[in-house]
């Protein structure tokens, strides 16, 4: 693992330990979060989003699936855990049918809004600021991690 303020890279071994991942950052997010999730086919990002939702305190993580056809999840918190808006914007084809979405009513303090494919709809969110997190594959089994910018809330977690 090599750690930056600018940029954490981390190695996940399997889905397992991406869902281990996530679930550290989930634990440690404060609500009002918007992470963008990059990365091929296969790459993990919905196991990281299974991650994520778990440690935020969803109240059922293993519904967690990409919302590929229906575009936005959501996975209410089991008792004081924040809402998580699990988006996949795959499918989006303009910035206009993203907007249409209703983006901005997702964004809120007890809310964490997650983009899959954010790279899509870059251009409708270049003006908040975003938690960038690039996945990649390094073989058959691991991937790569990076998180780039981190709020001071994350910026230590891995390290």
């Amino acid at each position: 693992m090599s750690v930056s303020r600018r940029e954490t890279v981390i190695v996940s071994l399997g889905p397992d330990e991406t869902s281990a991942i996530g679930f550290r950052i989930g634990k440690a997010l404060k609500g009002g979060e918007v992470i963008a999730l990059t990365g091929p086919l296969g790459s993990g990002k919905t196991q990281l989003v299974k991650g994520i939702a778990a440690g935020a305190g969803a109240s059922d993580s293993s519904r967690v699936s990409s919302p590929t056809f229906v575009i936005i999840n959501e996975y209410p918190p089991a008792g004081e855990g924040l809402y998580i808006y699990h988006i996949d914007a795959y499918r989006i084809e303009s910035a206009g049918e993203f907007e249409m979405l209703g983006f901005d009513e997702l964004c809120y303090p007890e809310s964490v809004v997650i983009i899959e494919w954010a790279d899509k709809v870059r251009q409708s969110i270049s003006r908040i600021r975003t938690v960038d997190i690039e996945m990649a594959h390094r073989d058959e089994t691991s991937r790569s991690i990076a998180m780039k910018d981190l709020p001071e809330h994350l910026a230590d977690l891995f390290v």
